[in-house]
């Protein structure tokens, strides 16, 4: 049995992940969700139970919906993957693998943005420059509409950045 907290292993999944973001600026449904992630429906309200079950997710409300009840969920806000520090190998594979999918749909002729740095600062740099991306995805996360929104763009961000060891730690043979 894994120690890894159950917050960071149901966002170790991709599709997990992805729903996370979509449900931070409005509630979704299952149904919803499926539609925008091209999954079956089963497979969303699975997904949708796990995240559930690690306190990411709540029921936002139950609508009437064409003889049925549609619960909505929205994303519960919080520092899930600000400062994790078990589980990172499993993060960063999900959050790889979403970053493959994404550049698949990267517009052909938009600005973006891409940097890949291992760097040796000062600490108090570190710390200002740790703030500063912190406050840029905060910002992000803040001005996120509902997806299709008139009058948005679909932008894809991800980012990990912490201070390195200067050598790896020992791998078991």
């Amino acid at each position: 049995m894994s120690s890894t907290d159950p917050r960071l292993r149901a966002l170790a999944h991709p599709v997990r992940l992805r729903m996370l973001s979509l449900m931070w600026s409005a509630p979704l449904s299952a149904a919803a969700l499926a539609r925008e992630l091209a999954i079956s429906h089963a497979l969303a309200s699975q997904h949708l139970r796990r995240l559930e079950a690690a306190g990411l997710v709540e029921l936002a409300d139950v609508r009437s919906r064409r003889g049925g009840r549609e619960r909505r969920y929205r994303a519960v806000r919080g520092p899930w993957l600000t400062d994790q520090r078990e589980g990172q190998a499993l993060l960063a594979e999900s959050l790889a693998r979403n970053l493959l999918d994404r550049v698949a749909h990267r517009a052909p002729d938009a600005a973006g943005v891409t940097i890949d740095a291992e760097l040796w600062v000062d600490p108090e740099e570190w710390e200002a420059a740790r703030r500063r991306l912190h406050a840029i995805m905060t910002e992000l996360h803040d001005a996120a509409r509902p997806p299709h929104a008139p009058g948005t763009v679909r932008v894809g961000a991800t980012m990990m950045a912490f201070p390195m060891t200067e050598t790896p730690p020992p791998t078991a043979d």
